[in-house]
């Protein structure tokens, strides 16, 4: 970028420097700087300029800067913050990401700055601060939004405004109302709490009443009852009617080429990265969104002009609050690359070493002092990520066509490159046993294989109801904690599946299966237990390089080969896993150059080799998206500045660690969700490998909330005890507000797996006292039981064979249940978690009649006897029906072993039943 200097404001020398944020208010067409004090607090006649410098892991200093238009700020208080944000970037080389930001409309990540939100001020600083704050309090209406970050709007004082969707906040002089609508998020009800302490701590200096509002709750509440006074009395709250979008309507983007300061359409998406020209100006038309794009060859006034072109196109074609965001060539963010079908990733990093070279030294001959731009990144360290207890038991099979094959403890940590493995190890938890699940893909393994592999690891995170936390690992990308399992890690040539038998035989190629008897090469790689493996390589001395060591078997011997550029921590390494080829041979250890002839005559004779090291990719900060859809492609949402209470637990996240990705499930997703956890890192993988380079080769893990391991919870803050659940997130924060002590529970974990102990074991706990309880009950209930139930699915009344004695009872009942008794109400209850619900396929009865007329209960004489028949030709929509029989009573025709298989399931079952079964046959057991 050509930049004179003595185009850039003063007040923006030796900014940006150092972590933290900087804020300039416009006064009088200059930037102020505000003080710390003031952050945060914002007038809706001002305008104001804000820059965000972050460190990333690299060691560079990262840039964000904002300008906020108040909402009643006039057009040339508005103009000025915008050219003045041009000029602060040119102060700081360049390199930063612009973005505006307009009152009520602010950008997620700017609304991360000032947690838990902002409540701008009317008026402004200049002429009126003091009189603002000074005047008497005014009651005031406002709606929080957000389950993340919270918006507050301030909306009319009236009851109009309320809504049964949405939460307010009433802010009165003695006392603060929050009115949660009935049909109001409880993720968004603790958010709001949050803004309710800001308005009083900022507001009300600490000292003001705070009350909870349930819509529809008028009986014996004195808070509630003043609420509604302050809108002169209850009244019904109509329902929402249609809501004007403001939103942008999504008709396809267009890209604008800047020339002579007028727009000259050039292209739609999808578009090409090479349409961008590094010494033109572009913007990008995405609807609610608009991108000015800078080459790195623009000048200081063709930016400005391009900004100016953006604020004309969003007043003459979009609404006010538009977002828009400017962006430099070699530092756009992903939301601006998606708009793009592939972005080249080498793009970014040379532009990034090249230009900060560039612009450091123009700064400095200018005067400025560039000691922050020019910071080098810090070496590397080498650092022991968090691993689970090395005390568990591991297990391994081998995939060998439809099933798997178990492998001896001493072959654990050898694996072949066509082949596909499944590991499960099983470790200490905070109370339980807790598990990781690994599928391992050779990366000559055959797709068949690799879809058995997955299946039967699926099939048995089933059978251990879901409690293994999953991973799927590709060859070559083996994560630190998988290789810390067996300490001992290497990686052969060759399989032993059907599989790859059939493949290699197929194509015509050779079977280079490793043997303990003949000639191989190992490179070995890593310094510590965490990371040291070998790959067996071509044994060819063109495979060498003088920065590692490496490992030569012939039939006879063991070669440990030292490059000359090799650490001592890698030659430790390579003597480590040489033991574990051939326990019984000692390893001869060779430095470069003083190799014997042999040594080469094994490797088919002497050649050149490579001697530099592997380049290692720069680290990158992790980032944490909300999953919003999956069709065909997979739509997300960044969450910046994120921390543990992003988690939300009606919600599917995935943390991308670009060495890893995480897909975190809540538990109040639903079931077709958590089944598709792997897809989701899949498809996040498609996109970002064309957007950012990542290697779609890089482990997946799905982990469900309550299960998080010490390799995820690492990259939060992460705090224990937010693991305890009450009820949900905003009874928590209200029992903290209040005073009030918080019920200690298990954490999530611990209380899910004992849940499912007792599902587990019910079997073995049923007892003569369930027994009496069911007889005793069965009489006195059971007309009003089976009449619930047949109205709720359809079904005749149970043959009373089935329930004339103790032992003769439904097996759903005798043998999968926990019962209690209480004999003065003569009531029988069956508890939801250990209890058997009605099979899906029984259940397949015709959703329109759920509502209809309950069929007739009466008694069934029990000398009726009736010829039974086939489930499948019994329910409904099957292929070849019974005709002739009372459709309504079909279950009377099922026998005994049918009757037991169709009316038993487990509890993960039922979770899947639609929400209505599951509701009204909680009502119906209960009369039991």
């Amino acid at each position: 970028m050509s930049v004179s200097m003595k185009n850039v404001d003063v007040a923006f020398q030796n900014v940006g420097q150092k972590v933290g944020m900087e804020i300039w208010r416009i006064e009088n067409f200059n930037p102020v700087p505000v003080p710390k004090s003031g952050h945060g607090r914002f007038y809706s006649r001002d305008s104001y300029i804000i820059l965000k410098t972050t460190a990333l892991k690299s060691g560079i200093l990262h840039h964000d800067i904002h300008f906020w238009l108040g909402k009643d700020t006039t057009q040339d208080t508005e103009g000025t913050a915008s050219m003045k944000s041009v000029e602060l970037d040119a102060a700081l080389g360049g390199r930063a990401v612009q973005h505006r930001e307009v009152q009520g409309h602010e950008t997620d990540k700017f609304l991360t700055y000032f947690r838990p939100c902002i409540i701008p001020l009317q008026g402004s600083f200049s002429s009126g601060y003091i009189k603002i704050e000074a005047q008497k309090h005014e009651t005031r209406l406002f709606m929080s939004k957000g389950k993340r970050v919270v918006r507050v709007t301030e909306v009319p004082f009236a009851r109009s405004s309320l809504t049964h969707e949405d939460i307010f906040i009433l802010d009165t002089k003695s006392k603060i109302f929050q009115f949660n609508g009935v049909k109001s998020n409880i993720h968004e009800r603790a958010k709001a709490l949050d803004a309710v302490q800001y308005i009083e701590h900022n507001y009300h200096e600490g000292k003001c009443d705070i009350a909870i509002v349930e819509d529809g709750k008028l009986v014996a509440d004195a808070d509630t009852g003043e609420f509604w006074a302050q809108f002169g009395g209850y009244a019904p709250i109509p329902r929402k009617g249609a809501v004007e979008d403001d939103s942008q309507a999504e008709l396809g983007s267009t890209m604008f080429l800047l020339v002579d300061g007028k727009l000259k359409e050039v292209g739609s998406s999808p578009f090409k990265r090479e349409t961008l020209r590094t010494e033109k100006c572009y913007i990008l038309d995405c609807g609610a969104e608009i991108y000015v794009w800078a080459g790195r060859e623009t000048s200081l006034d063709e930016r400005k002009n391009a900004m100016l072109a953006a604020e004309d196109h969003i007043t003459n074609t979009k609404t006010s609050h538009t977002h828009l965001t400017r962006v430099i060539e070699g530092f756009e963010p992903w939301t601006f690359k998606s708009n793009f079908d592939v972005w080249p990733s080498s793009t970014g990093t040379a532009v990034s070493e090249e230009g900060r070279g560039k612009v450091a030294a123009l700064l400095k001959q200018q005067g400025f002092n560039v000691k922050g731009l020019i910071k080098a990144a810090p070496p590397a360290k080498e650092v022991v990520p968090p691993l689970l207890d090395n005390s568990g038991k591991l297990k391994v099979w081998r995939v060998m066509g439809d099933s798997k094959t178990q492998i001896f403890a001493e072959e654990h940590g050898k694996f072949y490159s066509g082949d596909c493995y499944i590991v499960l190890y099983t470790y200490p938890g905070d109370r339980k046993e807790d598990y990781l699940l690994c599928s391992w893909f050779g990366k000559h393994s055959t797709e068949k294989d690799q879809a058995v592999a997955s299946s039967l690891a699926g099939a048995m995170t089933d059978s251990m109801r879901g409690r293994p936390i999953l991973a799927r690992i590709i060859e070559g990308k083996e994560p630190a904690q998988f290789i810390a399992l067996f300490q001992k890690l290497i990686i052969l040539k060759g399989g032993h599946s059907p599989g790859y038998k059939d493949m290699i035989a197929t194509k015509g190629i050779e079977d280079e299966t490793y043997s303990e008897t003949s000639v191989a090469l190992f490179h070995v790689h890593g310094t510590s237990f965490h990371n040291a493996h070998a790959v067996q390589v071509n044994a060819v001395a063109t495979s060498l390089n003088s920065s590692y060591s490496f490992i030569l078997q012939t039939e006879t011997s063991l070669l440990l080969w030292y490059g000359t550029f090799g650490t001592q921590e890698e030659q430790q390494v390579a003597a480590h896993l040489a033991t574990f080829l051939k326990p019984d041979t000692t390893a001869k250890s060779l430095k470069e150059g003083s190799e014997p002839s042999s040594f080469w005559s094994a490797l088919g004779g002497k050649s050149e080799y490579p001697s530099q090291r592997e380049a290692k990719e720069a680290e990158k900060d992790p980032r944490l998206f909300v999953c919003t859809s999956m069709t065909d492609t997979l739509e997300v949402i960044e969450v910046f500045n994120y921390t543990q209470d992003d988690l939300v637990g009606d919600d599917v996240l995935i943390l991308c660690t670009y060495g890893e990705v995480f897909i975190w499930i809540g538990q109040a997703t639903s079931s077709r969700e958590k089944k598709q956890g792997f897809s989701y890192g899949q498809k996040y993988l498609e996109r970002a490998s064309q957007l950012e380079g990542i290697s779609q080769d890089i482990p997946i893990y799905k982990i469900l909330e309550g299960c998080e391991p010490s390799f995820f919870t690492c990259y939060f803050t992460w705090d224990a005890t937010k693991n305890t659940v009450i009820t949900n997130s905003f009874d928590r924060k209200l029992a903290l507000l209040q005073g009030r002590p918080i019920p200690i529970v298990e954490p999530l974990q611990r209380r899910l797996s004992s849940s499912l102990e007792k599902i587990d074991n019910a079997a073995s706990k049923s007892s003569r006292r369930i027994e009496r309880g069911i007889e005793n009950a069965r009489r006195a209930h059971r007309k009003s039981a089976v009449s619930a139930l047949t109205s709720i699915f359809n079904l005749s009344t149970i043959a009373d064979n089935s329930m004339n004695s103790p032992s003769q009872i439904s097996p759903a009942a005798s043998t999968d249940s926990r019962s209690t008794y209480n004999g003065a109400d003569e009531k029988f209850s069956l508890s939801l978690e250990v209890s058997s619900a009605i099979s899906e396929d029984i259940l397949k009865v015709d959703v329109e009649e759920k509502d209809t007329e309950p069929v007739s209960t009466m008694e069934i004489d029990e000398t009726q006897k009736h010829a039974t028949f086939p489930y499948e030709r019994l329910k409904a929509g099957a292929k070849n029906p019974i005709s002739g029989i009372d459709i309504t009573r079909r279950e009377s025709y099922l026998s005994p072993s049918d009757f037991q298989k169709i009316f038993y399931m487990d509890r993960t079952q039922f979770d899947e039943l639609p929400k209505w079964k599951q509701d009204k046959f909680k009502k119906a057991v209960d009369l039991f």
